[in-house]
């Protein structure tokens, strides 16, 4: 029996290696690596990035699958899916793995038993923008407007249980805002109407809204993150306001790398030490930080613990907000 045992051992070794070695010999079968949203936005940038930086270091070219849909629901769940040899991976989100669950009955996937973590590729704080007809100057003025014209003040957002929603919802029930939502079909729409004055604010990712606040068509109150951000410095943090309730507000989308369960945990380790290596680059840093993205502080083997943990943070946001999709 113990012979078996060792038998069986050795086989389950020698296939891991035979994967590892097939993904790193073959080019003629590249990764794909799968971006839930489409092509233009933060997450597909990011996976643009990283499919460049990282194929020379893994060997093998890397395709990057663009697979929107069902708020990133789609491609999680294609990659989910996928057979487990390193083929796959997939750039995850706050949205895919810690809100989702929440905000949908049916969900195709288990963002914790389907996937396995890589590591973090950076943070995506968003920054409270109102259009310039608004007359609030600061994040305490706007609390204020709101309360004085209850319901009279729109925000738009990306769509129900967004980030870009959730966020808003944080806040009002932070600083007790009275802020009305209308979700679009997407973050561009949203921030069209936000310049024509359809609606009055917005919680936007920086990169979109950074043209307009420079042009002076969008004042920007405040960021979302701990620390002032190094595309707009002379923008606080909604912490540093100063206003009721926002002493330590704080509400940022994240994104990550995951594989399918039950990849190798050679090719996770391969596939961690190129995220890592690529995200230390001085350049890529500043390239990310211009497009308002926060470099990854959290250590790989730390994101298993870090997505249960804004599971229950998000889950307590969603519940609070009432949304729900089917």
């Amino acid at each position: 029996m113990n012979r078996r045992k060792a038998i069986i051992r050795l086989a389950g070794t020698v296939a891991a290696a035979t994967a590892t070695a097939n993904v790193f010999a073959q080019g003629d079968k590249p990764i794909t690596l799968v971006v839930p949203y489409a092509p233009g936005g933060t997450t597909d940038l990011l996976g643009r990035i990283l499919a460049k930086e990282m194929a020379p270091l893994l060997g093998t070219n890397i395709i990057v699958d663009n697979k929107p849909g069902a708020g990133s629901g789609l491609g999680a769940t294609f990659a989910a899916h996928a057979p487990a040899d390193g083929r796959t991976l997939l750039v995850a989100t706050s949205t895919t793995l810690a809100i989702n669950p929440w905000l949908y009955k049916r969900l195709g996937y288990d963002p914790i038993k389907d996937f396995t973590p890589i590591g973090m590729i950076g943070s995506v704080p968003l920054v409270a923008v109102v259009n310039a007809s608004v007359p609030a100057k600061t994040i305490g003025e706007l609390v204020a407007l709101s309360k004085a014209k209850p319901g009279k003040l729109s925000y738009g957002s990306a769509g129900n249980g967004s980030p870009q929603h959730l966020a808003v919802e944080m806040f009002k029930a932070a600083t007790g805002a009275d802020l009305t939502h209308v979700p679009y079909r997407g973050s561009a729409l949203a921030l069209t109407d936000l310049l024509g004055g359809q609606i009055q604010l917005m919680f936007s990712d920086i990169p979109p809204a950074l043209a307009h606040v420079r042009g002076g068509r969008l004042r920007a109150l405040g960021v979302t993150s701990s620390k002032r951000q190094v595309a707009m410095p002379e923008v606080p943090t909604i912490a540093e306001s100063g206003a009721p309730g926002t002493k330590d507000f704080q509400a940022v989308a994240w994104q990550s790398l995951v594989a399918p369960a039950g990849t190798p945990p050679e090719l996770i380790a391969k596939y961690a030490a190129a995220l890592e290596k690529v995200m230390k680059q001085p350049e890529i840093q500043e390239r990310l930080a211009a497009d308002g993205v926060e470099p990854p502080t959290l250590p790989s083997q730390q994101l298993a613990a870090y997505v249960k943990s804004e599971t229950a943070r998000w889950g307590a946001v969603v519940k609070a907000s009432g949304a729900t999709m089917d």
